[in-house]
């Protein structure tokens, strides 16, 4: 149950005081646990979701707009694609801990809905949504600039860090690259996987996922940053 204390502490994050907490509390509602109430059920944030994502393109689509004016429609279309994908929004969600908030039903959160990035992602959206409905333009852009758009070049590399990789390590001739499941955690339904990569024999990054393809993912962005920095 998300308490009055939960809700303080995430608008002080994020700098922004709801005026009708109804809306943040739909945000963090997933219908697994509106579908257990008995009585007085509140909505969950499908709908919010539905709206914050309009907004998100719209907010999205200006910034690219005025920040590559020498860009195609294509290019900041795959750009914008990239900035607000499932995984790019649940990579920006951790910065918020937006996971630690989540009201769920029993049933959801035993099967691990707490850590699956489709759901992490809608409520990022749900959250946009809720504050353009109590803050307006203003408030949702705010959020969006500061926890979506601030970093686009790091983003673009998480999504993409297993085909990056690639590029890099085939234009620097320096061998092959292999994934190697280095751990296992957690009941059945709710794994957590460890995943390393080697590039040419050395270990150059790890990663940690509810899913292999997670794993490899955040292992190929550390591998990546590492090889940056080497430059």
């Amino acid at each position: 149950m998300l308490t009055d204390e939960q809700i303080k502490k995430f608008e002080d994050i994020i700098g922004y005081e709801f005026k009708n907490k109804a809306l943040i509390t739909q945000a963090f509602t997933h219908s697994s646990f509106v579908n257990e109430q008995k009585i007085n059920k509140k909505p969950d944030y499908e709908r919010l979701e539905f709206l914050g994502d309009a907004v998100l393109e719209m907010i999205s689509s200006a910034y690219l707009f005025k920040s590559f004016p020498d860009k195609k429609e294509g290019e900041m279309s795959k750009i914008r694609a990239t900035l607000v994908c499932e995984g790019a929004l649940a990579y920006d969600a951790e910065a918020l801990d937006i996971r630690s908030y989540i009201q769920f039903g029993k049933g959801e959160e035993a099967t691990g809905g707490r850590n699956k990035e489709s759901i992490i992602a809608d409520v990022m959206e749900a959250i946009i949504g809720a504050l353009y409905l109590d803050g307006g333009v203003r408030q949702s852009k705010r959020f969006i600039d500061k926890y979506v758009l601030s970093n686009i070049e790091a983003v673009q590399i998480f999504v993409d860090s297993k085909s990056r990789l690639q590029e890099i390590v085939q234009g620097q001739n320096l061998g092959e690259i292999r994934y190697e499941i280095c751990g296992e955690s957690g009941p059945e339904h709710d794994k957590i996987f460890d995943v390393r990569v080697f590039v040419g024999g050395n270990n150059l990054g790890e990663g940690s996922g509810k899913t292999k393809k997670a794993a490899e993912q955040k292992a190929a962005y550390e591998a990546v940053l590492a090889l940056k920095n080497n430059q």
